[in-house]
């Protein structure tokens, strides 16, 4: 017999601090490579995909994660406007229609693909706005691995 943990709703998606001081040096290491387009969309769509996961986004979840997309180190290559319209524009999409979203989302993360190391930043970025916004239960697990298979990524890699 295995034994399997239980997913706890309030906890953390990256299980230690070391975990995150370490993916967060990468990130920041990788920085200038991070400024095409198809890493900002893939990005802000992950975390709008993160946001809206548990299907009852409050007005607070919504604006602390749309804060930590305009605030991360990384996102910071890019105009907060142009940030914020993209979170919310694909935020906007899966509560509208989510089926209808959630192919969108899953198209704009896909658009990082091709290039393995862009790919990789997303998920990670996906998973540290989601951490700091506390959206980490298993619905938002479920939708970082489908980001990771529309990646072609494992999930594995990613402790999910």
């Amino acid at each position: 017999m295995t034994f399997a943990p239980r997913r706890i709703p309030d906890a953390t998606l990256i299980h230690t601090a070391e975990t995150t001081a370490v993916w967060r040096a990468q990130l920041l290491a990788q920085r200038n490579a991070l400024r095409g387009a198809n890493f900002r969309d893939a990005a802000v769509a992950l975390c709008a995909l993160v946001a809206v996961a548990d299907g009852a986004t409050a007005a607070r979840d919504h604006a602390l994660v749309a804060e930590l997309v305009t605030t991360d180190p990384v996102l910071r290559n890019f105009p907060v406007d142009d940030l914020r319209a993209l979170f919310e524009d694909n935020c906007n999409r899966l509560a509208n229609d989510p089926v209808l979203g959630c192919a969108h989302v899953l198209r704009q993360i896909a658009k990082a693909g091709a290039r393995p190391a862009e790919a990789d930043a997303v998920i990670r970025t996906g998973i540290l706005i989601g951490s700091g916004a506390g959206a980490c239960g298993p619905a938002a697990t479920d939708a970082l691995r489908d980001a990771c298979r529309a990646l072609r990524l494992a999930p594995e890699r990613f402790g999910l």
